[in-house]
């Protein structure tokens, strides 16, 4: 690892109380290049709490001589097989061209090699870091680190003053609103099977699926399970549209954070039924616009779906890769027949 940084500067492990101060750096960070707040303090403390997750090992801060914190950095490996880990960090505005960013990028692979020895022997283990496409300072950066540009990535976005067309469900599906004390294993199990069909999908156990969700369910305040839709047929969850009120610095916008169907019931309209009826909630609850992040290259074709029902990219981001070490791809790269 790059073992300096610019005189006066020194690194830490991130503690709760540095919370408000990186949320405002971060967001310092997000209103330069895209023009928005996109952090919340509540947010990150629920983040910092997840199962696996340690702020003395993952995290880590870089403090100005003035005790002012200058940079940030974390990595997330929390997760079997641990074939797949995933970066990100952030460097105060006015602390930029110091190198700063290169010492927190040198931390994080650093930090991330250790998943090496916890990951099969013949898997292929790499680093990833999302990166918005107009950051060209942190797409040159991680370019100078060895990552790969590998993926794009689109925000999308719908306007809600419209009429939202009234959903169309197949014959023999139900859609209801999601109930913590009977639903989460059955959701978590048609997630699974929706995503193991999602380019770069790394299957964990299901165990620690359902303890990862239930931690935002019990942790997040803003938690709200009339926000999530469920559609079955046969009493089996066959899709499923996961959304949010809450978008930091945006009260006028509602977000869909998980949007799945089943193998068997694709193309038979449910995933466009499940937005539409999605959007109409959150016409209803007073939202302006609607949005959603999606694979440019779905494999699945979501970015048909979402076309289809009315939205259109606002940003777009790049998922950069670096390898770790060579070997067998678990990760899901193609459909399979």
């Amino acid at each position: 690892m790059l073992d300096y940084l610019p005189h006066g500067y020194r690194p830490r492990p991130a503690r709760a109380d540095d919370a408000e101060e990186l949320v405002a750096m971060f967001n310092a960070c997000s209103r330069a290049v895209v023009g928005v707040d996109e952090h919340d303090v509540a947010d990150l403390l629920v983040e910092w709490r997840s199962p696996g997750f340690s702020l003395e090992s993952d995290a880590i801060v870089v403090e100005a001589q003035n005790g002012s914190l200058a940079g940030y950095a974390e990595v997330w490996d929390t997760d079997e097989p641990h074939v797949r880990i995933f970066s990100w960090g952030r460097v105060a505005p006015n602390h930029r061209g110091l190198c700063i960013g290169t010492w927190l990028a040198a931390w994080e692979e650093e930090r991330a090699r250790k998943a090496i020895d916890r990951a099969p022997a013949d898997a292929r283990v790499s680093l990833r870091q999302f990166v918005y496409k107009q950051d060209s300072e942190a797409n040159a950066l991680l370019e100078r680190h060895g990552f790969a540009l590998v993926r794009l990535f689109f925000r999308m976005e719908a306007p809600l003053d419209i009429v939202v067309p009234e959903p169309t469900w197949p014959e023999g599906v139900v859609v209801r609103t999601f109930n913590p004390d009977e639903d989460l294993e059955p959701m978590v199990r048609a997630i699974r099977e929706t995503f193991r069909d999602h380019w770069g999908y790394v299957e964990s156990s299901f165990e620690e699926d359902v303890e990862g969700l239930r931690h935002w369910i019990t942790e997040d305040k803003e938690f709200d399970p009339a926000l999530w839709f469920l559609v079955s047929a046969s009493g089996q969850i066959v899709g499923v549209t996961l959304c949010s009120a809450k978008v930091p610095g945006d009260p006028n916008l509602g977000y869909v954070n998980t949007v799945g169907v089943v193998r068997p019931w694709r193309r038979r309209g449910v995933a466009l039924a499940l937005l539409r009826h999605a959007f109409a909630e959150f016409q209803k609850r007073g939202k302006e616009r609607v949005a959603l992040g999606v694979d440019s290259s779905s494999l699945t074709g979501a970015l048909r779906l979402y076309e289809a029902a009315g939205m259109h990219p606002v940003r777009e981001s790049h998922m950069y890769e670096k390898e770790l070490r060579p070997g067998r791809d678990l990760t899901t790269q193609n459909l399979e027949e």
